[in-house]
């Protein structure tokens, strides 16, 4: 008999369905931000609204061979964590104190938009090459936690 996944299992596999529909070339992020047990939004990163993908014109990353972690401004890309907190605020959700469940740890950008959105905890599956992030994270007292998830049976 199988164990029940864990809370934690349950939503970073759903931030990992969610990267399914990322755009991005390089890196398919998700994230979900819950609060109390329930799925309050969640995000991808892709071009902005009304905007070509990568997957249809190129990565201008990739062109210019920026390294991942560095010049994020040279992105298309709305990261993940960013369309999160953006969905929430376009249809008036509340996320402070909420959990921020992401497929990669959060760069700098995105720490400083979580930090601001109130988003009290993140846990994240792969680590990410931006060493600042954690930094700010525990200045403003934000729980950040490296998920490791369980092996399950079939």
């Amino acid at each position: 008999m199988s164990e029940r996944l864990s809370i934690d299992d349950y939503y970073v596999e759903i931030s990992q369905t969610v990267a399914k529909r990322s755009t991005c070339l390089r890196n398919k992020v998700g994230a979900v931000i819950v609060r109390d047990n329930h799925i309050l939004t969640t995000g991808y990163n892709g071009a902005p609204r009304g905007l070509a993908h990568c997957l249809d014109i190129g990565c201008l990353r990739n062109e210019q061979n920026i390294p991942s972690g560095t010049m994020h401004e040279k992105c298309r890309a709305v990261h993940a964590e960013q369309n999160a907190i953006i969905q929430a605020a376009l249809h008036g959700i509340p996320t402070s104190g909420s959990t921020l469940y992401c497929t990669h740890q959060p760069c700098i950008l995105c720490t400083k938009m979580i930090i601001n959105a109130g988003i009290r905890r993140v846990v994240y599956l792969n680590a990410y090459p931006d060493p600042n992030s954690m930094s700010f994270f525990k200045e403003a007292g934000v729980t950040v936690e490296h998920h490791a998830p369980k092996i399950q049976e079939p």
